[in-house]
Formats: structure tokens, C-alpha cells, sequence
């Protein structure tokens, strides 16, 4: 099991290099090959343009549009010129971004997406784009910061594991990086509410799994009454070293997550390394 074909968002954001890089360093690991994808809706025009003919307001909403699809194409011409990979691909979609994010994604391994900067509204996507397409793509999705540079990237990994389909889900897509790493820690948490899932081992029995497919791991304490599960991977990530996390999402309804808080919630929000979910 390898990545065959990977699929960056690429936006008109200065942070946006960061992201691209790690896309292209990947796909130049695994031989993959590489699309770049930007994508908005038309931007909002000002309420003084409201009385403009309708063929003058579009005009100058595919305008805007079409300045900001060009900033992030030169952003990916940089880095895949600076790195050297051609087996590389250009796309772009003016309309309806986590749809065309979600379609495309159906055509590649894996996906990767930029954290969304709470102070930066870009390119006019919605604020629920990444949450979306992580339900919606079907695919994994690596989510990573709006911060940081990640040149590290896939030497030691954290798997969040609660014995559940998300968890299994998204350990299984990210075998073909867990085989790569130095070092892959498991943690495990509320074992004993989750006892008939666990067994008496927490974390033995996936540890045995992972094995068999080459990846030794460190099987790290289980920790019981764990109610902020996004804060503890969090926090044991930083205490491990790990350069990326790997772990299911949503394993609740997205409104009990909106509603209640959820580890999912929690990491998109406040990740410090680049997160792997799968649903």
C-alpha cells in the first residue's frame, strides 16, 4: 500500500508555501503524483456595486476570483520548481469549494489541507471548509497548521486509538507513512468504559496488527477519565516529539461535536503538528 496520487488545496495565502512544500515532499517519497487544486466561491461584492448591471458585477467578481487562483497557482509553480517534480498536476474551481474539493478528492490517496487561520478570512471559503470535506471527501485528509514549517514531517508519529470504525479508519489509511516513521507511539484512553472494545490489554491487540505490517510500536499508558481527548493527544504529542498525529474524526455526530466540544473540534482548532483524520 503506497500513495499513488495526492491532492493539495492550494490558497492565495502567504502560509500557504508551508503546505504545498510538504505536499511536494511527499509526493516526491512515494513517486506520487501531484495535483494542486484552488478553489472559491465568487467573492462577495460591496453593497455600492448592488445597483451595477449584473454582467458588470459578475465581470468584477471573476475578477477577484481569478487574482486570487493566480496567486496560488505561482505559490505551487515556486515549490514544485524549487523541489524539481513533474509528475504534477494544475486544477481550479470558481464555485462551490468543499463540492469540488470533495469530488476531486475521490481520484486521489490522500488529501491535504491547510488549518483554517481564525484570523484570516481566505479566498472567501467557508469557515466549515475543512470539517466538510473531512466528512464528506471519503478520503484522509492531513490537515496541516497555518503555522509552521514542517520539513521533519513523518519521523515520528502519535496514533490516537479508541478501538473505533474512525480509528481503525484512519491508522489503516496512514499505514504507508507509519511504515516510513522512526518511531510510532499509541495512546490509548478510557479503556475501562470502553473495556469490551479494548480488552485487557488496551492497545495490544492493534499494537500485534501493526506489527504484522512492519511498524514497531510504543505502546504508551492508558489513561482513564479522559474528557478532553483532543487536549490529551495534544499535549502527549508534544511529549513524545511526534511530527504528525494520526486519528479518526467525528467519531460522534458533527452537531454533538459543534454542540458538546470533541476531541476533532479541539485539534482542528488548536493542532501544533500536521493531524491525519479519516471518517
Amino acid at each position: 500500500m503506497s500513495y499513488q496520487s495526492i491532492l493539495v488545496h492550494v490558497d492565495s495565502s502567504p502560509d500557504c508555501i508551508n503546505r504545498v512544500e510538504l505536499a511536494a515532499s511527499l509526493a516526491q517519497r512515494f513517486g506520487a503524483h501531484l495535483t494542486g487544486i484552488f478553489t472559491t466561491w465568487l467573492p462577495t461584492l460591496e453593497a455600492s456595486m448592488a445597483e451595477a448591471p449584473l454582467h458588470d458585477v459578475t465581470a468584477a467578481a471573476e475578477k477577484y476570483a481569478e487574482k486570487y487562483a493566480k496567486q496560488a497557482k505561482a505559490t505551487f509553480d515556486k515549490v514544485i520548481h524549487a523541489v524539481g517534480i513533474d509528475n504534477i498536476e494544475w486544477r481550479q474551481s470558481i464555485d462551490s469549494p468543499i463540492e469540488a474539493l470533495c469530488l476531486h478528492a475521490r481520484y486521489h490517496d490522500l488529501v491535504i489541507l491547510g488549518q483554517r487561520n481564525p484570523d484570516k478570512h481566505i479566498d472567501n471559503l467557508p469557515r466549515d471548509f475543512v470539517q466538510a470535506v473531512v466528512l464528506g471527501a471519503g478520503r484522509p485528509v492531513l490537515v496541516v497548521p497555518y503555522l509552521g514549517s514542517f520539513t521533519e514531517f513523518g519521523k515520528r508519529a502519535l496514533v490516537g486509538w479508541d478501538a473505533g470504525r474512525e480509528s481503525i479508519r484512519a491508522l489503516t489509511d496512514a499505514l504507508p507513512l507509519l511504515k516510513r516513521a522512526q518511531k510510532t507511539s499509541l495512546q490509548t484512553f478510557n479503556a475501562k468504559q470502553f473495556l469490551s472494545h479494548q480488552g485487557e490489554l488496551p492497545g495490544s491487540d492493534i499494537s500485534l496488527f501493526l506489527a504484522r505490517h512492519g511498524v514497531e510500536v510504543e505502546l504508551l499508558a492508558n489513561i482513564n477519565g479522559v474528557n478532553d481527548v483532543g487536549g490529551l493527544l495534544l499535549s502527549t504529542a508534544a511529549d513524545v516529539d511526534a511530527d504528525f498525529l494520526v486519528m479518526g474524526a467525528y467519531g460522534h455526530s458533527r452537531l454533538v461535536e459543534i454542540m458538546l466540544g470533541g476531541a476533532t473540534k479541539t485539534v482542528l482548532e488548536s493542532m501544533t503538528v500536521p493531524v491525519l483524520m479519516s471518517h
